[in-house]
């Protein structure tokens, strides 16, 4: 949490290989910040870029970080958040979910989407809210689960 105890969501991106990660992260956060929760975005520089270039005028980006600078961070016991979105579509997502889960004090939700978003699911070893779609390039599957989600997300803690 912030020193005013505002409500903080860390999210997290990692390679923006499939096309609904960057539209999904911004209806993410938008949905944060409609219930008064503050998100910083924190992901690989390409991950950045897509999303500067979806926002230009920075209406929903105000926090942007490195991926691994947030995990650094939060490693040193420099910061934390109330809440932690990981979007997974791969093996080194679930990773970086493992390592959220294992660090940070966070409710962890990990996000999966692509072709193999159910096989990856089978992949958690770990505590934490899993959302799992088979969404590519359509974002809607993810979408509408994202929103059950959100409903009690943003009411916990």
């Amino acid at each position: 949490m912030t020193e005013n105890n505002e409500k903080t969501a860390l999210i997290l991106l990692g390679c923006p290989q499939v096309p609904v990660q960057t539209s999904m992260a911004l209806y993410l956060v938008h949905g944060l910040k409609e219930h008064g929760i503050r998100p910083v975005i924190a992901g690989t520089t390409a991950a950045r870029r897509l999303m500067e270039v979806a926002d230009p005028g920075r209406h929903y980006l105000e926090e942007m970080t490195d991926l691994d600078a947030a995990i650094d961070e939060i490693t040193g016991k420099q910061r934390d958040f109330d809440l932690c979105f990981v979007f997974i579509h791969n093996d080194s997502g679930i990773a970086y979910a493992g390592t959220m889960a294992y660090i940070s004090k966070a409710r962890l939700y990990a996000l999966l989407f692509g072709e193999h978003a159910r096989d990856l699911a089978g992949e958690i070893e770990f505590p934490c809210e899993v959302v799992a779609a088979k969404a590519v390039h359509n974002p809607m599957p993810l979408k509408r689960k994202l929103d059950e989600v959100m409903q009690w997300a943003v009411s916990k803690r």
